[in-house]
């Protein structure tokens, strides 16, 4: 059984219910019409819920499809740029529609707190070297989402236990 379908199965139920209630006791009608009511209402709650799953299970395979060929297509170097003040509401597909405009994107990395799991507002994205320099240019003070994305190549993690250097 689908988890939509396990999801709306009670209400179904509970509106088939209160359908075949409504309609034998309240209104007097014969009991074949609140049976066929009944009946509609439950084929209706599970029909509907099952074409809703198979919609999303297309629609997630051709997702991952265009994103494994988006990511595997592309040969050659490759740089990072970190995008720092991005909307807390921006996910990874919003980003990356953003900076193909400019060139060849390969992969989008939003940060997530690891306690909350909400977005923390900057991320990395990785592109075709050749294009790195024309986004930054383009897309550094650019208004996103209502905010002012800060773009520009990023450096590589410095360890925690020698700030100074020593």
């Amino acid at each position: 059984m689908s988890s939509t379908l396990r999801m709306f199965l009670p209400f179904t139920l509970a509106l088939a219910v209160i359908a075949y209630v409504a309609f034998s006791f309240l209104f007097t009608l014969p009991l074949s019409a609140a049976w066929a009511f009944t009946a509609g209402v439950l084929v209706c709650g599970i029909v509907v819920p099952i074409l809703v799953d198979l919609k999303n299970s297309a629609k997630s395979t051709n997702e991952v499809a265009s994103t494994d060929v988006s990511t595997t297509s592309f040969q050659g170097e490759s740089a990072t740029l970190y995008v720092g003040n991005l909307p807390y509401r921006a996910n990874e597909d919003a980003v990356k529609e953003l900076f193909s405009r400019f060139g060849t994107v390969i992969n989008v990395r939003l940060m997530k707190d690891r306690q909350t799991g909400r977005r923390r507002g900057f991320g990395f994205v990785e592109v075709a070297a050749a294009d790195a320099h024309k986004m930054i240019s383009k897309l550094n003070d650019f208004e996103f989402q209502e905010r002012t994305l800060k773009v520009r190549e990023a450096r590589e993690r410095q360890d925690e236990e020698n700030p100074t250097g020593e």
